[in-house]
Formats: structure tokens, sequence, C-alpha cells
């Protein structure tokens, strides 16, 4: 994800509006006029990779913003660390770390866990 407010893509205002518009889609209250001002942000920002309702899109590895699981942390403070910095979520690569029966078992583990996706 771009660091939208770090490398200065967006101005801090927009990122603080942009952090409401995620709280309200994630079924949250939210300040309704920021939402409102971001609205037009999260689409032209947000919507390539996250889609237009902020459903995720895991071709892209944009995780869905609408529910209950945040990689990050789901408070503001969070949410807009994350659209501020951005935060590339790469799992690092275990092969040299666990055998291959482990990594089966978590592999099962986190597909069961994950609703089958």
């Amino acid at each position: 994800m771009p660091a939208f407010g770090r490398d200065q893509m967006l101005q801090p205002a927009q990122v603080a509006d942009l952090t409401e518009y995620v709280v309200s889609i994630s079924h949250r209250p939210a300040d309704a006029a920021a939402v409102a001002r971001a609205a037009p942000l999260f689409q032209a920002n947000c919507a390539v990779c996250h889609g237009p309702q902020g459903q995720g899109n895991q071709q892209f590895g944009a995780p869905n913003l609408t529910d209950a699981d945040w990689l990050y942390g789901s408070d503001r403070a969070s949410i807009h660390d994350q659209i501020w910095n951005g935060h590339g979520g790469v799992m690092p690569a275990w092969g040299h770390r666990f055998d291959a029966n482990t990594i089966k078992a978590l592999t099962v583990y986190i597909h069961a866990n994950a609703g089958g996706k």
C-alpha cells in the first residue's frame, strides 16, 4: 500500500477524512462530513485495489475493509497510520524454520479458520 501521507500524495486533512471513511465502511459510527469529503478520495486512490465498496481484492493482496479482520489494528490511530505510512503485508518465508509437515498443518489450520478461502 502506498504511503499516502508520508509521501505527500494526500494532505493531512485528506488522510484524516479517509480514516473516517474506512471506519464508516467497517460499519462503525464516523464523522459524516469527513466521510462525504473522503468518498471521492477513496474512489480515486483506494478503490482500484480495495474495490469500490472496500471489500478487498485477493488478487492484489488488498484486504477487505468492511469486515472485522484487521492486520494492523482497527482503531482510528491504526487506520490513520496505515493510510499515512502504508504497509506492505508480506509474509516471510518459513521453509527454513519449519519442516514440511508443520507447514502443511499450519496451512490447513489457516485455511480452515479463514472460512475455507
